[in-house]
């Protein structure tokens, strides 16, 4: 009897770890997208402008800027799959990109400046493919402005 509990209490234990484990785990696009704040965040005060590629710590190629009210199914058409649990802006003032390295999404940011403490921005000259985001390659001009307002650093191409 006290074998049986013993290895009930061992399968319990080991099960509550697995299932810890599985949700400690975050996903890359979460990880990058966690190092991305950092680095954003860490921009000097008297830093001007950056090269986006050089405060992307995660290798990309291709990078879309939803336009506001965007369906969720039309951002899964536009990047090519469904991924995460991915939320639609509400707001003008939200932002959501998507990093993609070799058709696979790497990084996607969603929400208010204000919540995340810095905000990416970026138009493009749109093609006719996708009307409902702005689109950028590592072989665009990345220069982006620094913008300072109320302790929210907002990054704008130019």
């Amino acid at each position: 009897m006290e074998s049986k509990k013993t290895v009930a209490i061992i399968a319990i234990v080991i099960l509550s770890i697995v299932v810890l484990i599985n949700l400690l785990k975050k996903d890359l696009w979460d990880v990058n997208s966690e190092l991305l704040k950092e680095e954003v965040l860490s921009i000097g005060q008297s830093v001007q402008t950056v090269n986006l590629s050089n405060v992307t710590p995660f290798k990309w190629d291709v990078a879309y800027s939803f336009d506001p009210y965007t369906l969720k199914d039309t951002i899964y058409e536009t990047v090519g799959y469904k991924w995460g649990d991915i939320r639609e802006t509400v707001n003008e003032g939200m932002y959501q990109v998507v990093f993609l390295k070799d058709g696979k999404v790497v990084c996607y940011l969603y929400g208010y400046p204000e919540n995340n403490g810095y905000g990416i921005s970026f138009t493009s000259e749109n093609n006719k493919e996708v009307t409902s985001a702005s689109v950028l390659s590592v072989e665009n001009d990345l220069s982006f402005e620094v913008i300072r307002s109320d302790e929210i650093i907002y990054l704008r191409n130019h």
